[in-house]
């Protein structure tokens, strides 16, 4: 589960084994998860985070989204 970037304690990854799926990152912070599909930052699914916090976390996803999207192909391939 390669991590892609840690910020203010979120820990942004994608896990190795979900192969099939859009490429999207997790969001992890404490017992607190959100799932967000690269291709518009739209949110797959939240677990526990508030929505002001799903909107922070939303304009790091899009300000990192060409990064996330060349590490998913590079780790899933095209």
């Amino acid at each position: 589960m390669p991590t892609l970037l840690l910020w203010k304690g979120h820990r942004f990854l994608f896990y190795s084994k979900e192969i099939g799926e859009p490429p999207h990152v997790h969001i992890l912070k404490d017992e607190k998860q959100l799932k967000v599909w690269l291709k518009d930052s739209s949110v797959a699914r939240n677990a526990g985070f508030a929505p002001h916090e799903v909107n922070a976390i939303l304009k790091v996803v899009e300000d990192h989204r060409e990064g996330f999207e060349e590490a998913w192909h590079d780790h899933f391939g095209h």
